[in-house]
């Protein structure tokens, strides 16, 4: 089951951090290939230098999001009382799979709301 990275993933791989690139290369080893999405690249991607950020995405799937995954993000905003439109849409491409975030507190919120819910894991 693939690997959902929030934005701290994607910060923790620009960083060169040892610890993230390890489970990184363990779950491609494992013949997943990890997912993110296009709003989360968005937040992240500042220069076409951040030569470890396209390093990581060249081996992720990047998820669009859609009208209809629109529609979906603003009903689990609606549901769970937030307004962060990457979180919910992260959260939602993580259900049933780990999502791997800096921001453990408000994934943990989003993930109530979703079926089958994601396991949310700090990076």
């Amino acid at each position: 089951m693939p690997l959902v990275y929030d934005a701290g993933a994607l910060i923790a791989a620009d960083n060169d951090d040892r610890q993230f690139w390890a489970g990184h290369r363990a779950e491609l080893e494992a013949g997943s290939r990890p997912i993110t999405t296009a709003p989360v690249v968005a937040q992240v991607s500042r220069s076409s230098r951040q030569a470890r950020l396209r390093m990581l995405l060249a081996a992720c799937e990047v998820v669009a999001l859609d009208e209809a995954g629109a529609h979906a993000v603003g009903a689990l905003l609606a549901a769970a009382g937030t307004s962060d439109v990457v979180d919910a849409h992260v959260a939602l491409c993580g259900a049933g799979r780990e999502v791997v975030t800096s921001d453990a507190g408000d994934l943990e919120v989003l993930a109530t709301y979703v079926e089958p819910r994601p396991l949310v894991r700090a990076v």
